[in-house]
């Protein structure tokens, strides 16, 4: 035991030894510990620099990479998912398509608006009431569709007045009534004022006049 020990302190100061007196020399002239030890140090350097100047790069490719992998397959999934959904979302576009049309057939054309006031004039004339006013307000144009006001004022007694209410709102075109107003003028005679709203399309160059001004509206808020 003890000559194990005296072996390894001998082997010991065997390998101090070479590393004594180095200062100052070349590094090719060192004892090969030395040597080896330094070439090891160089290479672990080298490594490690190579790791941070291209290995940092491709470190950070794989982990784009990897997010952009989790990111696709999470489209995939959410794609997936919607098609499943694509037979009942047809239906439901046919449904609105229908509800659309609908309410397109409702809405006359420039060249119809003549036609539907005088079917409101006659409204009022078929249930006996005399028209103290009829007149047409400043066009309103929208997106898809322009709007007319039309400030009415009829005489007449109760039940006529609410026939011709009835009337206007079961018109084939789409006519509405607000700001009524209803006072008495004698016995079994009323004064009916209010507002009728008419509805039609737009031409195609009011539509172009229209889409021109959003655009415009549109450039401004940008800048």
């Amino acid at each position: 035991m003890i000559s194990i020990q005296r072996r390894t302190s001998l082997n010991w100061q065997l390998i101090a030894a070479q590393f004594q007196g180095l200062q100052g020399r070349h590094p090719a002239t060192w004892r090969i510990i030395p040597r080896l030890l330094c070439a090891f140090g160089v290479s672990l350097m080298v490594v490690m620099a190579g790791g941070w100047l291209v290995w940092t790069a491709q470190w950070e490719a794989l982990a784009s990479g990897q997010a952009e992998e989790l990111r696709q397959k999470q489209a995939f999934t959410e794609k997936a998912r919607q098609s499943g959904h694509l037979d009942i979302l047809r239906q439901q576009k046919i449904q609105v398509q229908s509800q659309v049309d609908k309410l397109e057939q409702q809405l006359p054309g420039k060249s119809e608006m003549d036609a539907l006031l005088s079917e409101i004039n006659q409204a009022g004339i078929n249930r006996g009431l005399q028209f103290e006013l009829f007149k047409p307000g400043q066009v309103r144009l929208h997106d898809f569709y322009a709007e007319l006001p039309i400030e009415i004022k009829l005489t007449g007694n109760y039940h006529a007045l609410a026939g011709f209410t009835s009337d206007i709102a079961n018109l084939q075109r789409i006519v509405t009534l607000d700001r009524i107003a209803i006072t008495q003028l004698r016995e079994g005679v009323q004064s009916f004022e209010g507002v009728v709203h008419t509805f039609r399309y737009l031409d195609k160059d009011e539509l172009a006049a229209q889409k021109k001004i959003a655009e415009d509206s549109k450039k401004r808020g940008n800048k």
